[in-house]
């Protein structure tokens, strides 16, 4: 049996609206997670909003409504575009949701108990209109980097995590785990950034000034801020759903307490991986594996932190104007091709390009023109010649039996760039198939041998290119699964998940009826631009 596959995105703050970065994570995290079922994993593909912090709460009272009924109205933003781009999460987990604030609380008194937790005086530029804190690198001529008005010095008590007790085991865990923080680059940063002094970390506010958020269960007139709130849910979504309290232990014995007593935590934890992109590194690579550690969980198999989109050689910023809203390109593309692009123009890890040339380019060639058309002349062909079922084939030879063992020997180095978090290799792997296929076929000729009579050559022909199409699908189907099902309906073959038994040599089944229809890429697209 396969070990599980617990894949996270992380939680997207709510009164953000759904960019080409936020759409990029989620369908990296989708694509894996359906790989991942490919292989038979006992797969759990976990994302979700952050609903709490001053931003929510400032933005319900301007409409005179509560901050729940804020955050209700901003999760649909998430919910819907992850539905119209074929996200097939497990779990969708929202920060205000009472499982989640359970486990939130308990840990808090937990670190709490052990004095990893400790009151202390927080001090720090204050900017008024914007209630929010700023180091002194972040201010600029006493004004504040946000709105450009004046700072002023504050200090007031709050409550902190006691980080800078755990510098030293961080840095011996991340240098003895190379594949913990990944990729290698990013690994080097945050060694780099543990070479200074690691400080603690401000975990609260207090109910005057922020009141919308988890209530620290040991001071009642504060609430937890940010971070450790939100870090919390990849834990709150890999326990079993109970509504039950959650034990009060101390420090390292909850966390142990809760993998002795919840074998869905102790199945899946081991094998988690976080999708992030590479601006919340530090929060996820230092905070997070702190907090972890003296609450007496293991760490995440991976941390994977991926590049920035640059929109025409610029980083994509609200503040410039060059946010590229991910339904736009659906609307235009299609969802499939839209993921498609995404998946195959960046090499997980480094930054990528997005332009409307690049992902015309790619949709006319890739998927048009290579793969659509190579579906459109087999159906016409095996209409025309096989009376519109899949025919059987006759003897192979040298021709046929080396599409085949292309079409076999792919299937492994396809499923190694996906473990390795390659999947534009993958996918470049699976349309070098296609392309294969497409010379298979102006090899053969099928079309001169059926005028010369050839039928059960024919049928060879037909079936061979098939049948190595239909693998080629099933490849590419975690990326284009809507699309992919399209084809495989075309060549005659019911609906169903996709699963390994079908990445076998000879599953299409002679007799079958092949299906016309609307091209699987429209060629001519481009008009909607």
């Amino acid at each position: 049996m396969n070990d599980p596959f617990y894949i996270t995105t992380p939680i997207y703050y709510v009164n953000d609206e759904p960019h080409l970065g936020h759409a990029y994570t989620t369908v990296l995290a989708d694509v894996l997670a359906r790989y991942a079922r490919l292989r038979g994993d006992d797969t759990v593909f976990l994302t979700g909003t952050d609903e709490h912090g001053q931003k929510v709460e400032r933005a319900a009272r301007e409409r005179a409504i509560t901050p729940q009924q804020q955050a209700d109205a901003m999760v649909m933003r998430f919910q819907e575009t992850w539905d119209r781009l074929h996200i097939s999460n497990d779990d969708f987990l929202r920060t205000t949701q009472p499982r989640h604030v359970r486990v939130v609380q308990s840990a808090l008194q937990a670190l709490w108990e052990t004095g990893d937790i400790y009151a202390g005086v927080y001090e720090g530029w204050y900017c008024v209109p914007d209630e929010r804190f700023w180091t002194d690198k972040d201010v600029v001529d006493g004004l504040c980097p946000d709105c450009g008005r004046p700072v002023e010095r504050l200090a007031e008590k709050n409550y902190f995590f006691r980080m800078s007790a755990y510098q030293d085991w961080l840095v011996d865990y991340i240098e003895a785990h190379p594949g913990f923080i990944r990729p290698e680059t990013r690994r080097n940063e945050v060694l780099g950034f543990l070479r200074q002094l690691l400080g603690d970390l401000c975990i609260s506010r207090p109910i005057d000034r922020l009141s919308w958020g988890i209530a620290l269960p040991f001071d009642p007139e504060y609430v937890t801020y940010v971070w450790f709130d939100a870090l919390l849910n990849y834990v709150t979504a890999a326990l079993t759903p109970s509504p039950l309290p959650i034990p009060v232990v101390k420090g390292e014995d909850w966390g142990r307490g809760l993998l002795e007593s919840d074998s869905r935590l102790a199945a899946l934890w081991p094998h988690c991986v976080h999708l992030i992109g590479k601006d919340i590194l530090t929060t996820h690579a230092v905070y997070w594996p702190t907090m972890l550690h003296a609450l007496g969980l293991p760490q995440p198999r991976m941390i994977f932190a991926h590049g920035w989109w640059n929109v025409e050689g610029i980083k994509m910023s609200k503040s410039l104007g060059n946010v590229v809203k991910p339904l736009d390109l659906a609307d235009i593309y299609g969802v499939d091709a839209f993921r498609y692009f995404l998946m195959r123009e960046m090499t997980p890890g480094r930054d990528a390009s997005f332009n409307l040339d690049l992902i015309a380019s790619r949709y006319r060639s890739d998927l048009a023109n290579d793969l659509g058309n190579l579906l459109s002349r087999l159906v016409t062909m095996i209409g025309r010649y096989c009376g519109g079922q899949v025919p059987t084939p006759d003897a192979e030879t040298d021709v046929d039996a080396a599409l085949r063992t292309k079409a076999e020997t792919v299937i492994g180095p396809t499923l190694e760039a996906v473990e390795a978090l390659l999947v534009n290799d993958a996918l470049a792997l699976a349309i070098e198939l296609v392309r294969e296929i497409n010379r298979y076929l102006e090899t053969t000729a099928p079309w001169l041998r059926a005028k010369a009579g050839e039928t059960a050559r024919v049928a060879t022909i037909l079936y061979t290119a098939a049948e190595a199409l239909r693998l080629a699908s099933v490849l590419l189907n975690p990326v284009m699964p809507e699309r992919m099902t399209v084809l495989q309906r075309s060549l005659g073959l019911g609906e169903h998940p996709q699963q390994r038994e079908d990445l076998v040599w000879g599953m299409l089944q002679p007799g079958n009826a092949v299906v016309t229809g609307e091209p699987l890429f429209p060629r001519d697209i481009e008009a909607a631009r």
